[in-house]
Order: structure tokens, then C-alpha cells, then sequence
């Protein structure tokens, strides 16, 4: 897992680093390691030309001393101070004696500069740019230059994502000593680029984060083969309670999701029975109510299944029961008028509204989403997978966990129903909700990731290429 950590959880930690080394060794070592990306990223540095946009503090100090290291190789750079007065004094004078210049906005070169590294504001900024500032930032975003962000673009809020204002695009973010929430999440994962990890020794002071994402390694320990004593209940049984007359295919993709996820039988109860049942032989499937379904170990409730006096009662069924539930769709609309449901349940429950299902149970997402879903758990006593660029899921408890996988060509009908159907399976088979939200969405997104590589995707395509990203997973 990959830690991620808050202003106020990193600067205790450097703190307590700091005390057993010489003031101005973690600058040098963020220095160090922005210098040595920036360098892979030009290929050649010498005869390269650098623009440092410095700010007052340790940003500009970082951006200045990476910037010295690249003088010394021959780089042409230019430091544009917009604060000169409280600009780093080490680091402008390192850059100085490298032979690096100070100049004014119109000296600095930006539309014929290599690379435009940001360092005016660091992980404590606030609210939007100042004009000098935006002004800077939208002519190095004119420019031909590689955008390259010291530790968080500026302009974007490092513990929230949120963007206030004009902020710098970065196609590159080198952050120090950990992740950052708003380099993953929110409108500033979209403003990150590719984001480098620089160690500065700070991994034994960290604190235990309230907020990790995944990796492949983790999700591939919950997809594990078959063992030689294994049966179809020691692989998870999950029954599914989707589609109806009315959109028949939500029974199918999320059905079709669960059996192409990992467990060892899916019962299926409801309306769009005949469809399921042609569609999906391997699964047991009934016409009638969830009772009449059979033994299962988790259920997923909600797709395409109404929101009448039927599908009411069909979620208030299960939502009776002691098994685990995750909640979908139409299912999100009964909660919303009927949140006792979930709220005065004493076994698991999953939650997956997108922004406006979320807004009609809790309130607004508003800029903050780790918060939101955190709020919206805490509330229900549930987890909730808040859907999105970088879907979050909280658990009530407040453990939270932000994706990293997906494409923007998710954004199509049914692939919720997809990822229904593999939160369902992976739920079925002893998994924490929390754990098994998680993994869930990164299997999914890591599915649409390949099914985009030839294009244009349909929801179809995640659950057949289901089985081949689990492949990958485990190699």
C-alpha cells in the first residue's frame, strides 16, 4: 500500500527527522532528487534552458537548489522571484555561483524555455494564485517548456485536490518524502501529471496513514487460484438482485461482472431472470425473491432494479439480513428516502453513489471527497465508494482508501453495474467492505485501462476483459 499524508501529518515527521541532522538536509535531499528527474526528464542537460518560477520559503528553496545542481551540468537557468525579498537565501545563492540568473517575468524566456519548474507555492498554500502568479503560470502553460511541479502543483490544495483558482498543469509533480492526497484526488489529481516519489528518509517517523491507495500486489492477494480443497462456498457465493423488465441488462453485466471476478457460484433472483439465464448459464437463477435464491455469502442489490413498492421490498429483505450488501443504483435511490435501512444494520454494508446519488443521501460532495466519504460513512455507519475520477472509499470507522486505476472512458452506461457485480464477489468471500470496495475498484479501473486500449469501451468489454486483468495482476 502507498501511504498518503496531510500537511499536518508530514510536518511532525520532518521534525522529528530533522532533529538528528543538519538543518538544510532534507532540502538538499528534495533538491538532489528534483535535479536528478528533471535531468532524466531533458535527457540532455547541458545547453538545456530552465525557468525556476520561485516563491518564498522551502518550495523556492527546493526549486532554486535543484535548479543550481542543473547549472552545474551546463544548464541555462533562469529564476523569475516573486518574492525576492523572502526568497530562499542558500538556495539563490548556490544557484548564483552555479552560474544560474535572476530575472524579471519578461526576461525569463518561458515561450522558448526546455522545462518550467514550479516551485511558488508549497504544500501549506491556501486558496487561489495571486495574479503575479497566475500570470506566470498561464504563459509557462503557453509555452513549449516541460511543466514540472515541486511536491504539488501550485495553485492545487495538497491535502483536498481542490482548485480554487488558476493553477499550474504540471505534466510532472516530483513530491517529497510521501503522497500527497491532492496529487490522487479531485480536480488536482487531473493538474499532477505523472507523479515522482523522491525518499528523503522520512518513511520511519511517518505515522500510520489515515488514507492509502492500492497497488496490484495488494489486489492480487485477495485473487488467489482455486487450492486443491477448495469448493464453491470456500470461494464465495454471491447473490445478485438487479435488472428487471425494464433494463434487463444490469442484471446481466452485473451477474456476468461477479462470475468473471473469482467466486465459486452466483445465485441471481429477480425480473430479468430469462435474460440472465440465457445470457449466463453457469449461474443458479430464479424468478422470484431473495429467499428463493438460496444459500449465498453476500448480495448486491440495486441495478436496474426500480425504485417501486416491489424493489423496496426486495432491498428491505436483504437489507434484514445478516450478510454483508452492497447497495447500487436504483438501491441508492430507496436509501436515500429510507436510510434506516442501512443505518440500524449490524453486518456490513457497501454504499456506491456517484456525486449526485451521494448528494441525495448526504449533502454535496463538496471539494473535499476523502472528507465527504468519510461524513457519509460516519453517518450510515456503512462504507461508501464515492465513484469518481479517483473513487474514494471510506469506512465508518474513518480508514480510507483512494484508487488509482480507471480512464475517463469508464464514464459510460453499465460499467457501475460491472463494478457492482466484482465489489459483490470479492464481498462474498470474507473480505472487510472496506478492503473489498477497494480492491474492487482497482480491478475494475484496471480492466477499463485495458478494454480502452483499443478504443472506445461498452460496459460489455470490462467483464470480458475481467478475467485476463486478473491475470495480470497475479503475474
Amino acid at each position: 500500500m502507498n501511504g498518503l499524508y496531510t500537511a499536518a501529518q508530514l510536518r511532525p515527521a520532518e521534525r522529528a527527522l530533522l532533529a538528528g541532522l543538519r538543518p538544510d538536509t532534507l532540502m538538499q535531499r528534495a533538491a538532489t532528487g528534483l535535479a536528478t528527474v528533471c535531468a532524466g526528464l531533458l535527457g540532455r542537460v547541458a545547453g538545456a534552458r530552465v525557468v525556476l518560477l520561485v516563491g518564498p520559503g522551502d518550495n523556492g528553496g527546493d526549486a532554486l537548489l535543484a535548479g543550481a545542481r542543473l547549472a552545474a551540468r551546463g544548464a541555462q537557468v533562469r529564476a523569475v522571484l516573486l518574492s525576492p525579498e523572502r526568497a530562499h537565501a542558500g538556495g539563490l545563492a548556490a544557484l548564483q555561483r552555479a552560474g544560474g540568473r535572476v530575472v524579471d517575468a519578461e526576461g525569463a524566456g518561458l515561450e522558448r524555455a526546455d522545462l518550467v519548474l514550479d516551485g511558488i507555492v508549497g504544500i501549506g498554500g491556501t486558496g487561489p494564485l495571486r495574479p503575479a502568479a497566475a500570470a506566470l503560470v498561464a504563459r509557462a502553460t503557453a509555452g513549449p517548456g516541460l511543466l514540472v511541479a515541486v511536491d504539488v502543483p501550485s495553485g492545487v490544495a495538497a491535502d483536498t485536490g481542490e482548485v480554487p483558482g488558476a493553477a499550474f498543469a504540471a505534466q510532472h509533480t516530483v513530491t517529497f518524502g510521501a503522497l500527497k492526497p491532492g496529487l490522487v484526488v479531485g480536480a488536482g489529481r487531473g493538474l499532477a501529471g505523472t507523479v515522482h516519489l523522491v525518499d528523503i528518509g522520512l518513511g520511519a517517523v511517518l505515522p500510520e496513514p489515515d488514507a492509502v491507495q492500492l497497488t496490484d500486489g495488494d489486489v492480487a492477494a485477495h485473487l488467489d487460484a482455486p487450492a486443491a480443497g477448495d469448493d464453491k462456498y470456500s470461494r464465495g457465493v454471491v447473490g445478485v438482485l438487479a435488472g428487471s423488465a425494464t433494463y434487463p441488462g444490469a442484471g446481466v453485466l452485473c451477474t456476468g461482472a461477479a462470475l468473471r471476478t473469482r467466486p465459486g457460484l452466483v445465485r441471481y433472483a429477480g425480473t430479468a431472470a430469462a435474460g440472465v439465464r440465457a445470457a449466463w448459464p453457469e449461474a443458479i437463477v430464479t424468478s422470484g425473491r431473495p429467499a428463493d435464491a438460496g444459500r449465498v455469502q453476500a448480495w448486491v442489490a440495486g441495478p436496474g432494479m426500480g425504485t417501486d413498492d416491489d424493489a423496496l421490498s426486495v432491498l428491505t429483505e436483504v437489507l434484514a439480513t445478516d450478510l454483508p450488501v452492497v447497495v447500487d443504483a436504483d438501491g441508492l435511490t430507496l436509501v436515500s428516502q429510507h436510510p434506516g435501512l442501512v443505518h440500524d444494520r449490524g453486518a456490513p454494508t457497501v454504499l456506491t453513489p456517484h456525486d449526485r446519488e451521494f448528494a441525495r443521501i448526504f449533502g454535496d460532495v463538496g471539494t473535499d471527497r476523502i472528507a465527504a466519504a468519510r461524513r457519509g460513512a460516519a453517518e450510515l455507519g456503512c462504507t461508501v465508494l464515492l465513484k469518481g475520477d479517483a473513487t474514494v472509499v471510506a469506512e465508518a470507522a474513518g480508514r480510507t482508501f483512494v484508487n488509482a486505476t480507471g480512464t475517463p472512458w469508464l464514464a459510460t452506461a453499465g460499467t457501475g453495474d460491472v463494478l457492482a457485480g466484482v465489489l459483490g464477489a470479492l464481498l462474498a468471500t470474507g473480505l472487510p467492505a472496506a478492503e473489498a470496495a477497494a480492491a474492487a475498484a482497482h480491478l475494475h479501473g484496471r480492466a477499463g485501462q485495458l478494454a480502452a486500449e483499443r478504443g472506445p469501451l461498452i460496459a460489455g468489454d470490462l467483464v470480458r476483459r475481467l478475467p485476463e486483468t486478473i491475470a495480470r495482476l497475479r503475474r
